[in-house]
């Protein structure tokens, strides 16, 4: 059973997610700015931080697959609510860490629990939220959690400076506590009616294989690991294909509003990856920021994203995702060729503020169709697994850009101002190409607006799966429209 967004448990629904999403897309953020703190407390080296933030990325992005499975087998609130009370032991883990060795382990599984959480929201949004109102509540909560992302490095480095390293996961402790009563009392229980059997776990370990290896790999610059990694992904695909419970089901690639949309997600969130990474880097170690001046320097984005995100994704559930997922690209495009001006003598107001700005508008237009395009591609007892796709295709864009790019860029680690510029600037120049190359695929493989975008017809689909107006013959197959 479904609930309008006004109502009571429909803005508990909409807490709950929000919260739930936000607390593990901080502690993916506001980590980097305390690494230089934590390396100094715990005598860390560049590779151990290194692993406290790849450890958590990793299983993050490993088990997003599985936890979409948990969710829709056992039940998509109880495994939110298990995730957070996970994430939420880890965290004090991390925080009371007294050797660098305690830390990475302790991070490595709080990934686990974000993995649990993170598809979970977005799932339990979809499965609660009455048809009508899905997009406006998928916006709220794109833009909603992409304030928490954004204002991660504000958040850190006010944390760190005005405290320490420690604080930055003491605070995951009120706002998961919060998670966990909300959910409990005020959210409906949901789960696919008719799961698999089994789980794949083969193809689970597989995947985590691939990626420990590709990552390596890329942050190490050895061939051997990526040729390992390679090999597994090969065996991860083909096991998938094969399997009889597959754990990612073939069939949800038949839509080509989803195979689309997640191609889209591959290109756009590397790019974010790298930015997100290297923009507050270059605007402390060349523009001469302090921590919390680099975070209130991104605020235009945060700002951008609490108020256009819902707006873009009830356009988008009205007039279809493509003209969004075209156009915001483009314009984030635009404003990464702008922050090749933030430099050693960079102005705020001339430089850095065009360009974040621009940057944020990006984001603004295409998220909350992208993620509108995803859901609604899939009937309702299928949001959690095709949630937990898409969360995976995103976080491993993400983990391997930054793994990658630093090396392509000439960026080693170093702190010299003019190398790390130089490094910059030929990173945002190919997040630029990334972004170019999303807008180009949903221009390419998305259906017209106006038309509706439904499930797969191998797969049932409720009249809810469909977005915009009936304008297409519904007996056509998906394949076949335009």
């Amino acid at each position: 059973m479904t609930v309008p967004l006004r109502t009571r448990t429909g803005r508990a629904v909409i807490l709950a997610t929000v919260l739930g999403s936000s607390v593990a897309m901080l502690d993916a953020t506001v980590v980097n700015l305390a690494l230089p703190r934590i390396g100094e407390d715990l005598g860390a080296s560049v590779a151990d931080l290194q692993w406290v933030v790849s450890g958590y990325t990793l299983t993050l992005a490993s088990l997003i697959l599985l936890a979409g499975a948990l969710g829709d087998r056992l039940g998509r609130r109880r495994v939110f609510v298990w995730g957070t009370v996970w994430f939420t032991a880890a965290s004090v883990v991390c925080a009371l860490a007294p050797t660098i060795e305690l830390l990475v382990a302790a991070r490595i599984v709080q990934g686990v629990g974000a993995a649990l959480l993170t598809p979970g929201s977005l799932a339990l949004l979809s499965g609660a939220i009455a048809p009508d109102d899905r997009g406006t509540a998928i916006g709220l909560w794109s833009g909603l959690g992409g304030v928490a992302s954004a204002a991660g490095p504000l958040l850190g480095g006010w944390l760190v400076e005005v405290g320490s390293w420690r604080a930055v996961f003491w605070l995951n402790v009120p706002l998961a506590a919060a998670v966990v009563w909300v959910s409990v009392r005020h959210v409906p229980e949901s789960r696919d009616p008719d799961p698999s059997e089994r789980l794949d776990l083969p193809g689970a370990a597989l995947g985590v294989l691939a990626l420990v290896f590709l990552t390596y790999g890329l942050i190490a610059g050895q061939a051997a690991p990526l040729i390992v990694g390679g090999a597994a992904f090969a065996a991860f695909v083909a096991a998938e294909l094969r399997g009889s419970e597959p754990l990612v089901p073939p069939s949800l690639f038949r839509s080509r509003v989803f195979t689309a949309a997640n191609l889209v997600t591959l290109t756009v969130y590397a790019a974010l990856g790298g930015v997100f990474f290297l923009l507050v880097l270059q605007l402390q170690i060349v523009v001469g920021y302090s921590p919390i001046a680099a975070g209130l320097a991104t605020l235009p984005i945060t700002v951008l994203m609490l108020a256009l995100s819902a707006r873009t994704g009830r356009w988008a559930q009205h007039h279809g995702p493509r003209l969004p997922m075209t156009v915001g690209p483009l314009i984030g495009a635009a404003g990464l060729v702008l922050m090749l001006r933030i430099g050693p003598d960079a102005s705020y107001l001339a430089d850095v503020l065009p360009a974040v700005t621009v940057f944020g508008l990006g984001l603004s237009t295409l998220v909350a169709p992208l993620t509108g395009a995803v859901l609604n591609s899939v009937p309702t007892e299928r949001s959690g697994i095709a949630s937990g796709v898409n969360n995976a295709v995103a976080r491993t864009a993400q983990l391997l850009a930054v793994a990658a790019l630093p090396g392509l860029a000439g960026i080693t680690g170093t702190t010299d101002v003019r190398a790390f510029s130089n490094g910059f600037g030929v990173a945002m120049l190919a997040c630029a190409g990334l972004m170019l190359a999303g807008a180009v695929l949903a221009a390419v493989l998305l259906p017209r607006q106006g038309t509706v975008v439904t499930a797969p017809d191998s797969i049932e689909c409720r009249p809810h799966c469909d977005v915009a107006a009936p304008t297409l013959d519904p007996r056509r197959p998906e394949t076949d429209r335009p």
